[in-house]
């Protein structure tokens, strides 16, 4: 999405997680909110974290399904090799989650995105957990604007 102007884009508004306290011992969340997604372009994600205990942190983990095999997917990150005359590239693609660490007690609002969404896809989810003081899960709430290009 064009940083700066969003005309042409029709946003639609969603809960991804609804505010809640986390897992404790690192666990996952067991069955994360399943949003349709088929037919959108691009995702931004608004997360309010509120640590319980000094060194909260959480893990997000976005997941897609696609309507063909039924199955999700992680995203992934990809690091690509050096190119070199004569010589196949080897590049690196890893499933990833995104960490966000806390800086102090309170909530705490960060936005990530816009992210532009593979094609296919019909669903989205967000597993979510503590990683930074498992002993003392935090509370976290996931809101997502998703748009498509008009």
């Amino acid at each position: 999405m064009p940083e700066g102007n969003t005309s042409g884009y029709l946003p639609t508004y969603a809960v991804l997680r609804v505010a809640a306290a986390l897992a404790g011992a690192s666990a996952w969340d067991a069955a994360p909110l399943e949003i349709p997604i088929a037919g959108f372009d691009w995702l931004t994600l608004y997360v309010s974290y509120t640590r319980a205990g000094a060194g909260g942190a959480v893990d997000m983990r976005v997941q897609v399904r696609t309507p063909i095999a039924v199955q999700w997917y992680r995203t992934t990150l990809l690091a690509t090799g050096v190119l070199a005359a004569g010589a196949d590239v080897q590049n690196r693609i890893q499933a990833d989650f995104l960490t966000y660490a806390s800086t102090a007690a309170g909530a705490e609002r960060v936005v990530y995105g816009p992210v532009q969404l593979a094609q296919g896809p019909d669903l989205i989810r967000i597993a979510c957990r503590e990683s930074g003081a498992p002993a003392t899960p935090g509370t976290v709430e996931i809101l997502a604007v998703f748009c498509r290009e008009s």
